[in-house]
């Protein structure tokens, strides 16, 4: 299950880990060779009700692209003598379809109602279609985003179920299937706001990939919302005290409860999380993408669109990627700062004392649900083996004989792993990593190799580093953007989204390909003054990265790079093994320390890094951009 609220799961299916991939022409598909169900039957589900292909009434309307509103009023006009229906014209940025009633009390509107649905959806999919029983009476959860939420919400209440069913508390019709809960994995969820609220600014200022985000007077104030008296973190705990007296079992129900966490959820998403999104100009699935971010391609979109598909399977509704009905109905609860009854944590240390395993895995780019967060959560859970756990260090997650995709703490059922290269929907980045980490989760080994039986050896514990962010990462080049008509909103420019609004641009399966309209060139982008104090680490900088941030904005990125050089020194930083290898390349001649001595001797030794870097990595340059490099 995708997360959202509101987001379907055909995103998981066609953009990340499903048996197809969908094309750029959007209207075929190729075989995923680490599709998960290659060795396992995988169901995915949108929900709750609205989301994606799921609805309650189908109902005519439109919808624009441009402002990403949905109307579902109808076609039908009526006067005082005559009723008509007459379908709106349609063109690149309008459509017309038939959509669910978006209707938000027609719809689960917080996690708990949400976990209550799909167990009763549970109980009649087992019951009515005993043909699609595991053979080995097993059931998985997997989840993503705000599936960090749903995971634990979702397999505690499903446990809690197993147990009233087993002590003959639960004995009605469609609701007496035990489901034997298996694994549960998330990936980059978003757990608990309260745990992973100031990985935001720590991630977009002090990130594996060197990347300034942000600088430090951005990077303060973000931490002083965070932690100030009335701050994000007090009114996160405020809502959380209203609705354990108000509205324990999270029904949604409570107005004070609503406007408290409302509140919360507002204050911290405008001054913890947002100053990135608002300074940054770079993906927010990916920090090392500049925005707009064309990854993973949303070719799906279109291909769920395509009128053959549709009638193949079955659906009387258009498809919607993202339903605001959902997303409106689980804010106006103010969802996201809550907990629910038990609370997040405590439900992944009741699923884990309960037998059940715990698989947390994060792409270390992603920004939604940063990993660095994703770490304080696998470190706050107080289950049983919590000690042990901790104790554990890191171990590399040995992908295939010459990858290493990751680290990983383990102990036992309960393991975290931290994935290289790899952004908010990790399988799309990281395919084979993904899958063998599924695949070992499920069958029982141990993450790093997938050679360990964690059956046999119950107590496993991985070895290694207790911290792994000392192991830095190279910034890959940023793809140029893609404008995509279905995605327009995130996937355009602004001058992209008007050639097609105004009907000058040129397009072909969805894509705009008019060569005057594909969007401004990679540069440097920074939107406030370069200041001393924008080392980050406070201390040494790595030079290196101003390989990537020195495309066409050629003066500036070298001026920024001077400036951090005469602040401070160049070194090499450590790399996961994956990496060493290309950075020893793309550094060489790499033997010089820069202690600057004067603005000449930096000018010279950083151009000349920069020089051999693109020798290294055979870029063409221009006669006056090597002439800069070289003097």
């Amino acid at each position: 299950m995708n997360g959202g609220p509101g987001s379907s799961s055909m995103i998981g299916l066609l953009q990340e880990n499903g048996p197809c991939r969908v094309a750029a022409d959007s209207n075929s598909t190729q075989p995923n060779p680490w599709s998960w169900n290659n060795y396992v039957n995988m169901l995915y589900i949108d929900q709750p009700n609205q989301v994606g292909f799921s609805y309650d009434l189908p109902t005519n309307g439109t919808y624009d692209q441009v402002s990403g509103v949905r109307n579902v009023s109808g076609w039908t006009t009526t006067t005082t003598t005559t009723t008509t229906t007459t379908v709106p014209e349609q063109n690149n940025t309008f459509y017309v379809g038939t959509f669910p009633s978006l209707n938000r009390s027609s719809s689960a509107n917080t996690t708990a109602n949400a976990a209550r649905a799909l167990w009763h959806f549970a109980q009649t999919w087992f019951t009515e279609f005993p043909e699609y029983k595991p053979l080995n009476d097993r059931v998985s959860i997997w989840t993503e985003s705000y599936g960090g939420r749903y995971g634990p919400a979702f397999t505690a209440l499903f446990q809690e179920q197993n147990e009233k069913i087993a002590n003959g508390s639960l004995t009605g019709p469609g609701e007496a299937h035990y489901i034997h809960l298996d694994t549960l994995g998330i990936i980059n969820g978003c757990v608990d706001l309260l745990v992973q609220g100031e990985s935001y600014p720590q991630m977009a200022y002090n990130n594996t990939y060197g990347i300034p985000a942000i600088n430090q007077t951005v990077y303060d104030a973000a931490m002083e919302a965070w932690s100030k008296p009335g701050g994000c973190k007090d009114l996160i705990t405020r809502c959380r005290q209203l609705a354990l007296e108000g509205d324990p079992q999270m029904y949604g129900n409570n107005a004070t409860v609503n406007r408290a966490c409302q509140v919360a959820n507002d204050y911290c998403s405008n001054n913890v999380e947002g100053p990135y999104i608002l300074h940054a100009g770079r993906g927010y699935y990916d920090i090392s993408h500049f925005d707009p971010d064309p990854f993973p391609p949303p070719y799906f979109l279109g291909y769920l669109s395509q009128h053959w598909v549709q009638g193949a399977l079955g659906v009387p509704v258009n498809f919607t990627e993202s339903t605001d009905s959902v997303y409106d109905g689980f804010s106006s609860t103010g969802d996201y700062p809550r907990a629910d009854v038990h609370g997040y944590l405590e439900d992944l240390a009741y699923v884990l004392d309960s037998g059940i395993k715990v698989a947390l895995v994060y792409g270390d780019r992603d920004y939604a649900c940063p990993w660095n967060g994703g770490e304080q959560v696998s470190l706050q859970v107080n289950y049983r083996d919590a000690a042990q756990f901790r104790a554990a260090g890191y171990a590399s997650v040995q992908t295939n004989s010459s990858y290493v995709g990751g680290l990983v703490r383990q102990y036992g059922n309960f393991s975290f792993t931290r994935v290289f290269e790899a952004g908010h929907e990790v399988p799309a980045y990281q395919p084979q990593t993904a899958y063998e980490i599924f695949h070992r989760a499920l069958f029982n080994r141990d993450i790093a190799t997938g050679r360990v039986s964690t059956i046999q050896h119950r107590t496993y514990s991985s070895k290694g580093p207790s911290s792994t962010w000392n192991i830095t990462n190279l910034v890959p080049d940023s793809p140029d953007p893609t404008c995509y008509i279905l995605s327009l909103r995130s996937s355009c420019t602004d001058e992209q989204t008007q050639s097609v609004v105004n009907g000058t641009a040129t397009i072909k399966d969805y894509i705009v390909v008019d060569g005057d309209t594909s969007g401004p060139k990679r540069e440097f982008h920074r939107d406030y003054p370069l200041q001393a104090s924008d080392q980050r680490r406070g201390g040494p900088v790595d030079c290196s990265e101003m390989v990537d941030d020195v495309v066409l904005s050629m003066t500036a990125s070298l001026l920024e790079c001077f400036q951090y050089a005469l602040n401070g020194e160049c070194k090499k930083p450590d790399l996961h093994p994956g990496a060493k290898k290309e950075k020893e390349k793309l550094l060489e001649p790499s033997g010089v320390a820069v202690n600057s001595q004067s603005v000449t001797h930096t000018s010279v030794t950083v151009g000349h890094h920069l020089l051999s870097a693109y020798s290294t990595l055979n870029l063409n340059l221009t006669d006056p951009l090597r002439t800069i490099m070289s003097s």
